[in-house]
């Protein structure tokens, strides 16, 4: 479905990989290079003009070369750190300064950050004005609910906080997720759906039952990212369909506009 592009349009997620930085010895993924000068070929021609590039975990918590990206974009760009519990206070505010505005932790690919780190950190950078990021499977979202709920700063849920289908809105993962949502203080991103589409490709058919349901219940706490360079995929999926399944996941303009617009510059500080 055809929509129109909101002006200041925001995709919430991409990785850069740069040779000049190296991989920690344990990294789980080597993808090859994807530079900012080929992602922001791609942003133009999808009519993007604001970008989040989120930390990767091969990086470890060397957050260099995202910290160089969030420079090039300006004020058009900030970026999702990796820290663990030995960052300095100093060393969180030197990041702020740089246009980081969260801390991601990914208990999927077990990185750097662990669980145990999530409350101390989530305290320490609601300070700051930052966002926990969660990359976590339905089943764990489940398990951790309790604590998820108790945490100091706000939380943004990558990928459908990867709800597990076919089960989908009956998985008590789902049930955990929309009531952090209605807590009013949770995002879930839009993004990445080939994670865990049984479908597949060009529709995605099955996730986007949840990401209908999800924006018909609380639009205003949606965001949408491409996911590139997409590392998990041996076959990489082309962006267009990526942004058409966000499409087909609204009903309006409107909606279209808080989530690709309105809802980043809430939790990213956009201008």
């Amino acid at each position: 479905m055809m929509r129109q592009m909101p002006a200041g349009a925001c995709d919430c997620h991409f990785h850069v990989f740069d040779a000049r930085f190296p991989f920690v010895p344990d990294a789980v993924f080597h993808p090859p290079p994807a530079s900012l000068d080929d992602y922001l070929v791609l942003a133009a021609s999808l009519g993007l003009e604001r970008a989040v590039v989120v930390h990767p975990s091969p990086y470890g918590t060397d957050n260099r070369c995202s910290v160089e990206v969030a420079a090039r974009l300006g004020p058009k760009g900030r970026a999702v750190a990796v820290v663990d519990d030995l960052v300095t206070d100093s060393e969180l505010r030197e990041l702020d300064g740089q246009g980081v505005r969260g801390i991601r932790f990914n208990l999927v690919q077990a990185g750097a950050a662990t669980l145990a780190m999530l409350e101390p950190l989530a305290r320490r950078v609601a300070g700051l004005g930052w966002h926990v990021q969660l990359h976590m499977l339905g089943g764990m979202i489940a398990e951790h609910e309790a604590l998820l709920t108790r945490i100091a700063a706000p939380i943004v849920f990558d990928h459908h906080g990867r709800t597990p289908l076919p089960e989908g809105q009956e998985h008590p993962g789902w049930h955990a997720l929309r009531r952090l949502v209605d807590g009013g203080r949770t995002w879930v991103k839009l993004s990445g759906p080939y994670q865990d589409s049984k479908l597949g490709a060009p529709g995605y058919d099955d996730v986007l039952v949840l990401g209908r349901a999800l924006v018909k219940a609380a639009p205003e706490r949606m965001l949408w990212g491409s996911d590139w360079p997409h590392v998990t995929e041996p076959a990489k999926p082309a962006a267009r369909p990526l942004l058409d399944y966000l499409f087909n996941c609204v009903d309006s303009d409107a909606d279209l506009a808080l989530i690709l617009r309105d809802n980043p510059a809430e939790v990213y500080g956009f201008d």
